[in-house]
């Protein structure tokens, strides 16, 4: 994974902040186009005076282009990992260490702990596509700005289920075609929404693929509710 200049500049802060208490940096993959960039630090120790050096340069790692970074301490990460499979099982499958030491060497996310995650977020994206299409009301502007919000939730997803059914994909759209084969009946809505990443969702365009985008998170919420290891 390129490791952008911003990121570099962000471990050079971390490091004046927390010295030699730093014991890696963190870079991991983004699933909308136009999200900031994430990162994991990883602590030996945490204060709130560090919490207060951290707040005083926030706005300018997020002038870069980058989110607040997440922070940990040693182990914590192994030990939430049963408690938040879906995201930090994403942060395992896809990073890259800026500085220090690996800190996932040797942790793997359970499988059906990582079906448990997928699910609930599978259900919580269903729900919120129904109850947001009846307070759309019919307005087109307004449906179109639910599915855009919803990419958000959906890039992860796919990435997760596909991991969760064997597959290894480059990216979320390679993900939703290896999910949409799985699904049965064809469908290619998840690769229609998530084409949609580098450009704003029209009105025109989510009343051409909401209908078949409900109905494969339906599928998808199926098909996960299913799975067994195999």
């Amino acid at each position: 994974m390129h490791i952008p200049d911003a990121v570099r500049a962000l471990d050079r802060d971390l490091h004046a902040i927390f010295g030699p208490r730093l014991q890696s940096l963190v870079v991991y993959r983004a699933h909308a186009a136009r999200s900031p960039t994430p990162t994991l630090a990883v602590l030996d120790r945490l204060t709130v005076d560090d919490l207060r050096a951290c707040a005083a340069r926030v706005a300018g790692w997020h002038e870069e282009g980058l989110a607040t970074p997440l922070m940990l301490g040693a182990h914590e990460f192994e030990r939430s990992l049963d408690a938040f499979p879906f995201e930090f099982g994403g942060i395992l499958a896809d990073h890259a260490v800026v500085s220090g030491v690996n800190p996932f060497a040797g942790v793997h996310a359970d499988p059906s702990d990582l079906r448990r995650g997928c699910e609930v977020q599978a259900r919580s994206l269903l729900l919120h596509l129904r109850e947001g299409f009846i307070e759309a009301a019919g307005r087109s502007d307004l449906l179109a700005e639910l599915v855009e919000r919803s990419t958000g939730a959906l890039a992860p997803l796919i990435t997760s289920v596909a991991r969760l059914l064997g597959e290894t994909a480059a990216d979320a759209a390679a993900a939703a075609q290896q999910v949409e084969r799985q699904l049965g009946r064809p469908t290619t809505a998840f690769s229609d929404i998530l084409s949609r990443f580098k450009r704003p969702i029209t009105p025109g365009d989510a009343r051409d693929v909401f209908p078949a985008y409900v109905e494969a998170v339906e599928r998808l919420t199926t098909l996960i509710d299913r799975w067994s290891a195999r």
